[in-house]
């Protein structure tokens, strides 16, 4: 533990350790790994993030051994990133256009040092903006498959996600073999769940209480649904690690997609990679007959090429649909994770089935076979439901 502040004429809620700046109750150095990293990470922090009691920056600090954070005004930044040497091969996390998506990387493709935003997201923009050298950086991204939890601060996205759940993802995606990084997202989970369950501190100030924060349903849902297309997709059996990636090496195996403004429908098996046995084609609810016109992964990716318009918006509810769009190749169709949109405070969605039964939504007819069809007609209800829900809907339930 470090040094605490220990006036012994303030309150013993006031003392603090200086390590991972939390009240002595809530500290959790003795949590953080220390983390043999490879990639060189430079986290350039905006200065008024500096001294937040919930940042995540001062955790990775403390925790990757080949890191450097560097907190500064924009302008001081400019000029000392400017002045810098040039970084081997070096990548900037941040979203958005021409960013490439750190999972779709090869391993001769991946970046040796990473440079990453600290801040709000405006902040974050603000640097990106006014620091040129930024600019001229390769971009990479992240395709997160669920919110982050932390749930200190808000974020002004479902799937943003903080300084250390990004950090963390992205070298997760680049060496892969690094252990430690479990066991630092742990220390992040330790310390979010432990504010978050500790009582008021006594003698604190009573805020005034927000009204209920709306549901965060995209507005493309509550505009039209014309263009959204909902989708889901099957995977071949898992067979393993491969030794060049270090990633499974699941592919799609049936993929079902509908377009709800006009009805129209996509529907491919693909030849599968490995042997698919009974037991398993019988758990998706498919049998060898349903294989007998499967077609390539080139085929099928031709095929829902053609199929997608420039206006299409990608909807869906299970997790893995955003891996295999990743296989499938980049897209540039928004995408829309219906299972992060939080339906009631403090409540993580689960099964499908379970959360259309409990807001009581009548799925749609079964338009595709297999179990593929029945999600697929679940994703649709629940997208049609969420653009006529009232937005302060089931914000207390």
């Amino acid at each position: 533990m470090s040094q605490l502040h220990s006036n012994s004429s303030e309150r013993d809620w006031r003392l603090r350790c200086y390590g991972c700046y939390r009240p002595i109750d809530r500290c959790f150095c003795n949590q953080i790994p220390l983390v043999d990293n490879q990639t060189h990470v430079l986290i350039l922090q905006h200065f008024r993030e500096r001294f937040h009691p919930f940042n995540t920056a001062r955790i990775l600090r403390r925790s990757l051994r080949n890191s450097r954070t560097v907190a500064d005004s924009v302008q001081g930044l400019s000029a000392l990133f400017s002045e810098m040497p040039s970084l081997e091969n070096v990548a900037l996390l941040y979203p958005g256009d021409g960013s490439q998506l750190l999972e779709s990387l090869s391993e001769q493709d991946r970046p040796k040092s990473l440079v990453v935003l600290d801040g709000t997201w405006h902040h974050t923009k603000t640097l990106f903006r006014d620091i040129p050298k930024l600019r001229s950086l390769r971009k990479v991204r992240l395709a997160p498959n669920e919110p982050s939890r932390y749930g200190i601060r808000r974020e002004p996205h479902v799937l943003f996600l903080s300084t250390l759940e990004a950090t963390v993802a992205a070298l997760q995606c680049i060496e892969p073999r690094t252990k430690g990084f479990e066991q630092l997202v742990a220390a992040f989970h330790f310390m979010v769940e432990k504010q978050l369950t500790h009582p008021k501190s006594e003698g604190s100030v009573r805020r005034k209480l927000r009204p209920p924060a709306p549901l965060n349903i995209p507005k493309s849902l509550r505009d039209s649904l014309d263009n959204v297309v909902v989708l889901y997709g099957e995977t071949t059996p898992h067979s393993g690690i491969s030794s060049a990636t270090n990633s499974t090496d699941r592919t799609p195996a049936y993929w079902v997609a509908e377009r709800l403004g006009t009805g129209e429908r996509f529907e491919r098996a693909l030849l599968p990679v490995t042997a698919m046995s009974d037991s398993f084609l019988a758990h998706i609810e498919l049998s060898n007959s349903d294989f007998q016109d499967a077609v390539s992964i080139e085929a099928f990716r031709n095929d829902w090429t053609a199929f997608l318009k420039p206006t299409d918006i990608l909807a869906y509810y299970f997790s893995n649909c955003s891996r295999l769009l990743s296989l499938i190749g980049k897209t540039d169709h928004p995408l829309i994770y219906l299972k992060s949109i939080q339906l009631h405070r403090g409540r993580k969605n689960g099964v499908i089935e379970e959360l259309s039964g409990a807001l009581k939504i009548k799925s749609t007819e079964s338009r595709f076979k297999g179990r593929a069809g029945k999600r697929l007609a679940s994703s649709i209800a629940l997208t049609r439901y969420l653009s006529t829900c009232d937005l302060h809907a089931g914000r207390n339930a």
